[in-house]
């Protein structure tokens, strides 16, 4: 690509409810962790899942009295739990209060009528659930069917989409029996955030290779599949094509939500700042790769029988990064990427797949948006949002067919940096001189997706965008690992002596020596995270060491060389590769040992 300890504890909640085992391990599946039976309602509130730092809540409201046109549902937490997102409801907390209120296409209950809708939060501590409810501003003191005044206010607007399907009409109530909880919204009903309470896909062909080569305490995570070319789609050597895998991701559902993530990756000219990741369609080739690529893919996804899964697309890693730091008058301008940024088609490119596949009704937009260590200065940080926002209304595309953003796509910046923070200083010299820094603004991917999302919101991106952040290769483990920060001897010593990514440069990205596997797919880890996802599979290489003939276009890197000492883009330093690895895309044995060796947090 271009330039570019959990916490033991053990937590048991009321009676029947999930059980947290050490390590953060699910033991059992609350079905109803608080009940609360009131006058002219019921609640109940259950957690599904719960790990050190957050946890993923289904509330269930029945009225059991009169018709409401809209509802509002309130609590006050004991503890200090707070939402980071929510799905079916609107909602909003103030302190300890929170309140959830109805959406456009959810609101009226008849009597006995019942809604779910669910949250992420966080907190710390205990984890108390809420015994005592509201509906519409009326204590629910009861079980009766006593009167329900209507809201006070209308219910906020909301940007998300109906369902699917049509709601029962409220003339003809419902069962008086209230329904189970749900885990979270049905399957192929549009959600905030695809990752959350949903079950990721595991690729059969991945999953294999990895538990043949010693992988098996991994060959269950979910990966992405990259559609890297046209042939891809259908299959390569006998391979599965797109349609074999959605099939087998509707099997592994089997009814509930799943989230399956697709690579979209055949841009004309594709890769313009490297060698190893070149494509097969020319630099004018747009016909083809919208008539060819995009639209057979949006065919396929489209099929009925794949509509209750939710179905992520990551699009066009590096393709608009390039556009904006090596187009011309920079060290790392190429000629290529000049060309694509004269003739608009990484643009037009992005704005067709994001307009044909942002239409369907389950699909989830992800834009590649570089990482920190590429796009973290001033000088590229708010013009690559910009450039985001041109290509996302380009081709008939708008800000509504993007639901977020991905940073570290087949990287390994280090997702935090524990032991230094930009705003350090030693010796009266800020970080950002150190020579690993660089005047950068940010030093972890974490710090650099947050801040990434507050600016595409300001400048016209929905509120509701979330950040996805690729952690396949990233946690740097093994014996390299620093356990404090260096020593304040000068700023360079400090910053190199503490620091997690242990890269000789930053600008390296080619099959890292020191490399290992970091956070686990994990669903809204952080404020504006939907989740930590590994988009590259673990144990495919970044390129080849040495030229490889190929019919993919795919091209040698020098920066995947090992004796190499660099370029511009690298501050010339050594590339820091591993020797003997195969094409882009191919099984890198010795990669996947290593990756298993040093991950972190450590594979039990």
């Amino acid at each position: 690509m271009a330039v570019t300890n959990i916490r033991r504890r053990t937590a048991v909640l009321a009676a029947g409810a999930l059980v947290v085992a050490s390590g953060g391990v699910v033991a059992a599946m609350s079905t109803t962790s608080a009940s609360a039976a009131t006058a002219g309602c019921t609640v109940q509130y259950a957690v599904q899942t719960q790990w050190n730092a957050g946890f993923t809540a289904s509330v269930t409201v029945t009225n059991t009295g009169n018709p409401v046109t809209s509802w509002n549902v309130g609590w006050s937490f004991a503890g200090n739990q707070q939402v980071t997102q929510g799905w079916n409801a609107q909602i909003s907390q103030s302190g300890k209060a929170v309140t959830a209120a109805s959406l456009s296409y959810n609101g009226a209950l008849a009597t006995g009528g019942s809604t779910n809708f669910g949250f992420n939060a966080s907190y710390s501590g205990t984890n108390a659930s809420p015994t005592s409810f509201t509906l519409n501003g009326v204590t629910c003191s009861g079980g009766g069917t006593g009167t329900t005044p209507p809201p006070t206010t209308t219910p906020p607007p909301t940007t998300t989409p109906p369902p699917t399907t049509t709601p029962p009409p409220t003339t003809t109530p419902p069962p008086t029996t209230t329904p189970p909880p749900t885990t979270t919204p049905p399957p192929g009903q549009r959600v905030d955030n695809p990752y959350a309470g949903a079950k990721g896909y595991v690729n059969p062909e991945w999953s294999a290779k990895a538990a043949a080569d010693g992988g098996s305490s991994i060959s269950h995570q979910s990966t992405a599949v990259w559609l890297d070319r046209i042939a891809a789609i259908q299959g390569v050597n006998g391979g599965m094509g797109l349609k074999a895998h959605l099939d087998a991701a509707v099997q592994q559902a089997a009814g509930q939500p799943l989230t399956v993530e697709f690579v979209i990756y055949d841009l004309p000219g594709r890769d313009c700042a490297a060698l190893a990741s070149n494509g097969e369609l020319g630099p004018t080739d747009l016909g083809r790769y919208e008539t060819e690529y995009i639209d057979p893919i949006a065919s396929i996804m489209s099929d009925t029988k794949y509509a209750g899964l939710r179905i992520v697309n990551i699009i066009e890693p590096d393709s608009l990064p390039n556009l904006t730091t090596n187009a011309g008058g920079t060290a790392g301008s190429t000629d290529a990427c000049t060309t694509m940024k004269a003739n608009g088609n990484y643009e037009k490119g992005v704005g067709y797949a994001l307009n044909k596949l942002g239409a369907l009704p389950n699909t989830y937009n992800y834009i590649d948006a570089g990482h920190h260590a590429w796009l973290g200065w001033d000088s590229n940080f708010v013009p690559v949002a910009q450039e985001f926002l041109k290509a996302a209304t380009t081709s008939g595309a708008t800000v509504n067919n993007v639901q977020g953003f991905i940073t570290n796509t087949a990287n390994y910046s280090a997702l935090t940096e524990p032991f230094f923070k930009v705003t350090d200083s030693v010796n009266g010299t800020t970080v950002r001189q150190s020579k690993w820094v660089d005047w950068n603004n940010y030093v972890d991917e974490l710090s650099y997706a947050q801040a990434l999302r507050s600016e595409l919101v300001s400048i016209g991106f929905n509120s509701g965008i979330g950040m996805l952040i690729d952690t396949s290769r990233n946690g740097w483990g093994g014996s390299a690992r620093p356990t404090a920060a260096g020593a304040k001897t000068d700023v360079d010593t400090y910053v190199n002596g503490g620091r997690i990514d242990r890269r000789i440069h930053a600008g390296n990205w080619c099959n890292q020596s020191g490399a290992g596997i970091g956070e686990r797919p994990t669903a809204a880890p952080q404020p504006g995270i939907d989740a930590y996802a590994w988009i590259k599979p673990p144990g495919e290489s970044d390129g080849s060491s040495t030229a490889i003939a190929n019919d993919q276009g795919k091209g040698f890197d020098r920066m995947c060389d090992p004796t190499y000492t660099g370029n511009a883009r690298n501050g010339n330093n050594p590339t820091g590769a591993l020797a003997n690895s195969p094409l882009a895309g191919t099984w890198f044995s010795a990669q996947f040992h290593q990756l298993i060796q040093n991950a972190y947090p450590p594979l039990s």
